[in-house]
């Protein structure tokens, strides 16, 4: 077996930018599954006997959004505003302290994350992206310290059980690719890096809410189904990952989105009442193509997590998963938020022990948890 895992390193940067045959790749213990709306890990349903005030919460895939874990700013000029409070930015500190933090975030009940080849915006909302934080070339192929800081993590979620919503493009930094044959491209070195790994509990996100200005028309909402169908037709060993893609808050998916993607993703952003998250996953398995996959949030800026009613009890009150997004408001400090770069990863502020401690008594405390 060490003679299999030398050769599996040795190839490694072989398969960043081709395919590999003939190589077995290492033992993977977490492999993540649909059968009807429900989600499977390793043939068993997630959270398996749980509700909640009456509410199911088995099958339920709840997870977080935590897309700068392979963050890093390739622009001199903007690098230095990620600087940590006692010191300069560092990828390779906030990749570790990512990954330190992964077990807390399981033991609350945590099973899976978002995380994203080009992040998200490190200001929480951004007009502007002069940064440049890409794990793409701009031919599309893949960069190997993107990708190594990607590997540690995919590894130890996969140790622990855990899910990995892996984003391929987010909007403002989509035009760092320089035309649709390297977004395509794009795709195809990111799913055979994937599958030769043999990871299998890896979701694919194309892109993080098409719809929300891309550059390149393969990304916005009336041509995203066919990567898609894409990343569905490659396969490696019988095995294909499942794939979707999300849309901006309160948005409805296309019927072409619907009749493609493995599983549904909506956001919450801007839906500030409960019952506007009712009625958007009502309306989305009402609409033409909807095929009965399950329908997840990864994405939700709202909160009320001591109130009996919110956005993520709405969202589970029609069994669907929901995603916690948070980011350091105007004023706050480095403890708070983890989109905003640098990020403390830890559970480090009120807000971030608001959703794990609900997270927890939903999904690990008795089988019919009270308030």
């Amino acid at each position: 077996m060490k003679g299999k895992t030398w050769l599996w390193v040795l190839v490694t940067g072989m398969a960043l930018q081709g395919g590999l045959s003939g190589v077995e790749p290492p033992q993977r213990r977490t492999e993540v599954t649909i059968q009807g709306q429900a989600f499977l890990i390793n043939g068993r349903p997630t959270y398996e006997g749980r509700s909640y005030r009456g509410m199911k919460i088995e099958g339920l895939l709840m997870n977080a959004r935590l897309v700068q874990g392979i963050f890093d700013d390739l622009n001199p000029e903007t690098r230095g505003r990620w600087d940590y409070p006692d010191g300069p930015w560092d990828p390779e500190r906030n990749t570790r302290e990512f990954i330190a933090a992964m077990p807390a975030w399981r033991a609350h009940g945590l099973l899976a994350f978002t995380l994203n080849l080009q992040g998200g915006s490190p200001e929480g909302y951004s007009r502007a992206q002069p940064w440049h934080n890409s794990a793409f070339t701009p031919e599309g192929d893949l960069r190997p310290e993107f990708m190594a800081r990607l590997e540690r993590i995919l590894d130890r979620a996969d140790e622990l059980g855990m899910v990995v919503i892996l984003g391929l493009f987010y909007f403002g930094q989509d035009e760092r690719l320089v035309d649709e044959a390297a977004v395509v491209r794009g795709v195809d070195r990111a799913v055979t890096w994937i599958l030769e790994r043999g990871y299998r509990h890896v979701m694919i996100e194309i892109n993080n809410e098409t719809g929300s200005g891309y550059d390149h028309a393969i990304l916005r909402p009336d041509r995203v189904h066919e990567l898609i169908e894409r990343v569905q037709s490659r396969s490696h060993g019988g095995r294909r990952l499942l794939v979707s893609t999300s849309y901006p808050g309160g948005v409805l998916p296309g019927e072409n989105v619907l009749r493609t993607a493995d599983f549904i993703l909506l956001h919450g952003n801007g839906v500030a009442e409960p019952d506007g998250i009712r009625r958007l996953v009502d309306r989305t398995r009402a609409r033409p193509g909807y095929r009965g996959q399950p329908v997840l949030f990864n994405e939700d800026d709202h909160y009320d997590f001591e109130h009996p009613d919110n956005n993520l009890i709405a969202a589970v009150s029609r069994y669907a998963s929901w995603g916690y997004f948070d980011y350091r408001r105007q004023g706050e400090g480095f403890d708070e938020g983890y989109q905003s770069v640098p990020v403390n990863w830890a559970i480090s502020s009120a807000r971030k022990r608001a959703f794990f401690d609900l997270l927890r008594r939903m999904t690990t405390e008795t089988a019919d948890s009270q308030p």
